[in-house]
């Protein structure tokens, strides 16, 4: 059996409360907290069958260090790695799925960073290459915040192949790109949708930007020549969420 990962803080247990119950192999909780938002996790728990520790502040600390874990910790089952033909089984079995494609983040908090706006916005997983690129440890479970549980992280051995069988799978390619000669609004980015980022320093690599089927770009009115690409990731990861919950146009 894998060693266990951790996850704290209410909003990440409850999350994985709902969706991964049998992966939570224990619940630790501060044993002086009793306030609505515990009392709800409490419940939660009770009702997936989980049964939940009680310890004091030192307790807890003495297992997740000085971070801010609201008072709840639990030791979870990490989630089993995708390879490429789990991810193309996966966005073949979904409706109008949503992955993004990291093209050498090579920054662990970054990726940590993405995997957490990718869950909030929906994705079905993050697709990393195997090479030159940051991959899945303490540092990104932890900037991750308990999205490095719930959202599969799927390694590539060839990127651009990668690509192609997506596009092969009905999967629309979007690149981000500060040269691309559309803005992200304008772009449809609804429906089977890939969102491939750049790295920190060289964005996309030529052939990977080939394998795209269009490039946005994000607007800046400052003086700075690019953002961060985790702060960019947000951004384009929400307005494909924007345009997904927004009603259709008439």
């Amino acid at each position: 059996m894998s060693a266990p990962s951790q996850v704290y803080g209410l909003h990440a247990v409850r999350t994985l409360l709902q969706r991964s119950t049998g992966r939570v192999r224990r619940l630790m909780v501060d044993a002086r907290r009793d306030d609505p938002r515990m009392r709800e996790l409490l419940r939660l728990a009770q009702q997936q069958g989980v049964k939940p520790e009680r310890l004091d502040a030192k307790q807890l600390a003495a297992r997740i260090g000085s971070v801010s874990h609201q008072g709840v910790l639990a030791e979870v089952e990490p989630l089993v790695p995708w390879h490429e033909d789990t991810l193309l089984d996966a966005v073949g079995a979904a409706t109008d799925p949503l992955v993004l494609v990291l093209d050498g983040v090579q920054d662990p908090h970054n990726l940590g960073a993405c995997l957490r706006t990718a869950d909030a916005c929906g994705a079905l997983a993050v697709v990393v290459p195997k090479d030159r690129a940051a991959s899945m440890n303490a540092t990104v479970r932890k900037v991750a915040a308990g999205a490095a549980e719930t959202t599969p992280l799927a390694t590539v051995t060839n990127l651009a192949r990668a690509l192609r069988l997506l596009k092969d799978a009905g999967q629309w390619i979007v690149g981000a790109d500060m040269q691309g000669p559309q803005l992200a609004w304008e772009a449809e980015l609804g429906g089977s949708r890939a969102l491939v980022m750049g790295s920190e320093g060289d964005g996309l690599r030529e052939l990977t930007r080939k394998s795209c089927d269009a490039l946005v770009r994000l607007p800046q009115a400052g003086s700075v020549e690019s953002l961060n690409v985790s702060v960019a990731c947000g951004m384009l990861l929400y307005e494909a969420m924007r345009q997904r919950q927004a009603p259709p146009r008439r």
